[in-house]
């Protein structure tokens, strides 16, 4: 049997990257998958039959996930179309580096509105259903940035530290209820955003890496389905690192 065979699924922001690998591996573990894109809509279309090749149902909606309405419609708009929502991914998110010296007010807030509010947002919104089902698990994406900090990062760092205390606080409240509530922190994982850095600089960071290695999607999506199955049933308000030891 598959771990997530009867569950359903919310991944923010899986057009790429990592929210993409995080989809495509609920998909193959069972999960139906419902996940959000603001502009891609090919990629989206292209993910979503991939998805649907895997046997489940998925559904891509076009939806901000900073925007406090659009998040409670598209939690309404899920439970309209699965009738339930079991597993949440938080996963939106965007850069605006900058050092703080030539750091707008502008980047600061545009970081802050995507990557944490956002969290809020769908959080807050997939509760109810959750407290109907009284069961739920919540896994927000973080960032070892958010641990340690990084020059020209201080509003992402800002954010991905505030999902960390956030992810503790819903813990402790919903944990009564059976909706667990966790966090991961990758470190430098190989995406299209990286794709971009040239050879030297990537193997700088390989190198200082103690699995010498940069990290795939898969290897945060694998910690994801972890989080999102009854292996992880006792585990909540937990921050595990995907990082190949980086912060170790």
């Amino acid at each position: 049997m598959k771990l997530l065979e009867g569950k359903t699924a919310l991944v923010t922001g899986a057009s790429r990257g990592i929210g993409r690998g995080i989809a495509v591996t609920l998909a193959q573990h069972g999960a139906s998958v419902a996940f959000t894109y603001l502009s891609s809509p090919d990629k989206a279309k292209t993910l979503e039959e991939e998805l649907s090749g895997c046997g489940i149902k998925a559904k891509a909606y076009k939806s901000d996930a900073a925007d406090f309405k659009q998040a409670e419609q598209l939690i309404n708009d899920i439970i309209a179309e699965f009738g339930v929502l079991d597993i949440v991914v938080n996963n939106a998110g965007i850069t605006r580096d900058a050092l703080l010296m030539r750091m707008s007010e502008q980047q600061f807030d545009e970081v802050l509105k995507t990557n944490l509010k956002s969290v809020f947002n769908i959080t807050k919104s997939c509760i109810k259903p959750m407290l109907r089902q009284r069961q739920g698990s919540i896994i927000n994406i973080s960032s070892v940035v958010g641990v340690k900090g990084n020059a020209g990062q201080a509003n992402y760092a800002a954010s991905k530290a505030g999902i960390i205390g956030f992810t503790k606080s819903v813990a402790l409240e919903l944990g009564s209820r059976n909706i667990r509530c966790n966090a991961i922190a990758p470190g430098f994982i190989e995406t299209e955003m990286t794709g971009v850095l040239d050879e030297k600089t990537v193997q700088g960071w390989r190198d200082a890496i103690p699995l010498k290695r940069g990290g795939s999607p898969e290897d945060v999506a694998n910690a994801v389905v972890f989080l999102s199955s009854g292996l992880s049933s006792y585990i909540t308000g937990q921050v595990v690192h995907v990082d190949g030891g980086m912060l170790t």
